[in-house]
């Protein structure tokens, strides 16, 4: 541990015990607004003080421990001591490091999931749909709901474009770097020679937040249109004009959304994926510009990156942005994302730490 570090974790176990102390404190007892804010910012702070008291009591066993080499009768069990202690300090040394790692305020948002289909005609879209499908049974071994917000249907199967709201705890966290190009190799069904084609699919997850204030869209740069939903739904979707499409004049983007039989509802969906595309855009640009160098910043909503590729053939599946290959493409198609997931978790928790540590 740095020394720098160190004075980080120090600096907010002393605000921690701080406001314990303001906690107790008639003033705050009175002002519900300050003792929630107060207990929450305590919550959050309680990991790092707890781990630094347990690093500080392993620091000063081992301190004695070493003391206990020099005699003989208690040398074995002081080496075997020493052993344990000093991987228990590396443990905490590491989890310290990642509770002081700057929260993302999004990750247990919930999500919007688009998929389109991308270059390969028939099979692009395809494809879209097999990614769609990988993205469902991941969320159903979440527990996570899924609700189809709009499909627009591929020719031979699969989608042209598909927009799913996903909500569960700790969604965006999981799915955050997802988004970005992938790219699959592999025999089509509709290729009647078995020639292996190139053919992508474009990915982008879109935090739902509760109040985005960050955006503020005039009316006058909306339009609005109503028209008769083409999906599932029963009779009574199918016979009025419930579905919405909204188009942002001054950005060109267009969002809809036919799912609820409620015209208000749909509106209401269509609106706040509006605004979270409108957020993610403009966050892009920022992010683009303060993180170029960054392995992941496909996070950010850089579409254009290949980020992935999946071979058939081998049973494959390769991730660019950390040189990682795994051969079970079978089971990560069946929604088995975990270890894909975890590892890009990882090389991002990595690249915060170096950050955090000066490089």
């Amino acid at each position: 541990m740095t020394p720098s570090i160190r004075r980080k974790l120090e600096a907010l176990a002393e605000r921690h015990e701080e406001i314990g102390l303001l906690l107790s404190q008639p003033d705050v007892l009175a002002d519900n607004t300050r003792f929630r804010t107060l207990s929450q910012e305590y919550a959050q702070l309680e990991p790092v003080a707890t781990s630094l008291r347990e690093h500080d009591q392993a620091e000063h066993e081992l301190t004695e421990t070493r003391g206990m080499l020099d005699d003989p009768e208690l040398r074995d069990m002081a080496a075997d001591d020493m052993q344990r202690l000093e991987q228990r300090l590396l443990d905490l040394d590491s989890e310290l490091q990642l509770l002081l790692l700057p929260k993302d305020p999004r990750d247990e948002a919930n999500l919007y999931l688009e998929v389109r289909a991308g270059a390969g005609g028939d099979e692009a879209a395809i494809f879209a749909g097999d990614l769609l499908r990988m993205y469902l049974r991941y969320a159903e071994s979440r527990r996570w709901h899924v609700e189809i917000l709009n499909e627009h249907a591929g020719e031979h199967g699969g989608y042209k474009e598909v927009v799913a709201r996903v909500e569960g705890a700790g969604a965006y966290s999981k799915l955050k770097f997802e988004s970005g190009t992938h790219c699959v190799k592999r025999v089509p069904t509709t290729e009647s020679q078995g020639r292996v084609h190139t053919s992508t699919a474009t990915v982008a997850v879109l935090p739902e937040l509760d109040e985005i204030d960050d955006i503020v869209i005039n009316p006058a740069d909306l339009k609005t249109d109503t028209f008769r939903a083409s999906g599932a739904g029963g009779q009574h979707v199918n016979k009025t004009d419930s579905a919405i499409r909204i188009t942002h004049i001054p950005t060109g983007t267009v969002v809809e959304c036919q799912e609820e039989r409620s015209q208000h509802k749909n509106r209401a969906r269509a609106m706040s994926l509006l605004k979270a595309r409108l957020l993610d855009a403009e966050r892009s640009k920022q992010s683009a510009a303060q993180a170029e160098s960054r392995r992941l910043q496909v996070g950010t909503g850089d579409r254009s990156q290949r980020i992935r590729t999946y071979r058939y053939k081998d049973n494959l599946v390769t991730d660019h942005r950390i040189g990682l290959n795994l051969y079970r493409l079978t089971e990560i198609m069946q929604g088995d994302l975990a270890e894909l997931v975890d590892s890009l978790t990882r090389e991002h928790q990595a690249d915060e730490l170096k950050s955090l540590s000066g490089g």
